[in-house]
């Protein structure tokens, strides 16, 4: 009796509590959007994290699923938009793939020149053959054998050199995984064409949804140079052989071997889907974590000292909590492929229309006060299951792993300095240009 009771009190305090949110969330909204629509910055104030928290935390107190005739994402067909914000919503969005597909292969077919990768694919053999056939090439040891110790080792000598004054993103967050792009998946190639190739083909797949004509092009263009860079590069592994234990190495003897999925395309096809997901994701996720722990002095603090107490995982948490507060991807979408529903047996459920694009907000799953403790808090203390950083289910990021080793790596060594700081004015923030990926981030530390 007495539980009943605790759990009776408890969903009443949790439904207060989000109430309460949604309300203050809005009286800031109304307040500080009037500001921002008064100076001419109401777009910069909409991109801004903590609004877009703010947004959700309205929405998932008083219309936490929405559906929508109007058409947002552009770029991909589809008959209207959703928007679920509660997470145990957006995670049955995640892994319900027979009704929700993921879109990205009508596009992946383009940078291709005709086949699909197993990031835009279905749950069958195609998608079973590429993935298995793929960890078999990038395994799980090399993680910790191979790839965290050669970022950890280029990101202290980037530090190192740069004499107390850095900009990030050209000397550190871009170099080190295009360094892992080199060494650990053999693709090589100059860094400059590299990461614009990537970048570009990046924000085609993912962030086009207006479907810029003039990106469509570059797109093209920049993916068939791609593509013939690797041809080239996997030719000419097979004409002058290694022994390095790199990926694209392995997709050689795994060819070798007849691995279903392993002849040349397959193997370019593949290397060119990773590397699409390898460096603007990494350079862009560190450098918002960053601009996080930047923002919270306490925070920022507590990082350091993990870093030079050598604790590698409780550094590590610092970095994810601060991706919650700012992530790199606040959305994942996918499309209906049939007429269905959404938290069908709750009086939030919401009919969804077949065609219809169903956006999961996991930026507002995490802050969802009915599944995540005391969400509002800056807290290192968070099991991993409470983030949804790299996707989720089948389609997680194939290098999510990579990620949570490259990524603390990468940063560890600017934590471990002195008076870590912004540089002074616009140069201490991060400057994306006219792409949504960093282009500058100028830091300082007394060396």
């Amino acid at each position: 009796m007495m539980t009943a009771l605790a759990n009776v009190f408890i969903w009443v305090f949790q439904r207060l509590a989000v109430w309460g949110e949604g309300l203050l969330a809005l009286a800031l909204l109304i307040v500080q959007g009037g500001g921002a629509l008064v100076s001419g910055t109401l777009g910069a104030f909409f991109l801004k994290p903590l609004t877009q928290r703010r947004i959700f935390a309205l929405l998932r107190g008083f219309w936490p699923n929405l559906s929508l005739n109007r058409i947002v994402m552009k770029s991909y067909e589809n008959t209207g938009t959703a928007l679920v914000t509660r997470r145990e919503d957006c995670l049955e969005v995640l892994n319900r793939n027979a009704d929700f597909e993921v879109v990205y292969g009508t596009r992946m077919r383009k940078l291709t020149a005709g086949d699909n990768f197993f990031l835009g694919m279905q749950p069958g053999w195609d998608y079973t053959r590429d993935t298995s056939a793929m960890r078999l090439a990038a395994r799980m040891t090399d993680v910790a054998e191979i790839v965290q110790p050669r970022a950890a080792k280029i990101a202290e000598q980037a530090v190192a050199a740069s004499g107390g004054k850095i900009d990030i993103v050209p000397s550190l967050t871009l170099q080190v995984p295009w360094d892992m792009t080199a060494h650990y998946f053999g693709t090589g190639g100059s860094r400059e064409s590299m990461v614009d190739w990537t970048t570009t083909l990046f924000t085609y797949l993912f962030l086009d949804l207006e479907a810029d004509a003039q990106l469509d092009a570059r797109a093209m263009e920049q993916a068939g140079q791609l593509r013939d860079y690797l041809d080239g590069a996997i030719c000419a592994r097979k004409a002058r052989p290694t022994d390095a234990p790199d990926i694209l190495n392995r997709c050689l003897e795994l060819q070798s071997a007849d691995t279903p999925g392993m002849s040349d395309l397959g193997i370019r096809n593949n290397m060119l889907g990773l590397l699409i997901g390898a460096i603007p994701t990494i350079s862009r996720a560190s450098c918002l974590a960053l601009d996080e722990l930047l923002n919270r002095p306490e925070a920022l603090a507590s990082a350091q000292a993990a870093a030079r107490a050598g604790n590698d995982a409780l550094l590590a948490q610092h970095v994810w909590e601060a991706l919650r507060f700012n992530p790199f991807n606040p959305v994942i979408y996918r499309r209906a492929t049939r007429d269905t529903q959404v938290a069908a047996s709750t009086l939030r459920r919401i009919k969804i229309r077949k065609g219809q694009m169903v956006f999961a907000a996991n930026f507002s799953a995490c802050f969802d006060r009915f599944e995540i403790a005391d969400p509002g808090r800056f807290r290192t203390d968070r099991p991993w299951e409470d983030y949804i950083i790299w996707g989720y289910g089948m389609h997680t990021c194939f290098g999510a792993s990579i990620n949570q080793a490259v990524i603390p790596a990468i940063l560890e060594p600017l934590l471990m300095r002195k008076n870590l700081r912004r540089a002074p004015g616009v140069a201490g923030q991060i400057d994306c240009g006219t792409s949504s990926f960093p282009e500058h981030f100028h830091l300082e530390f007394d060396s």
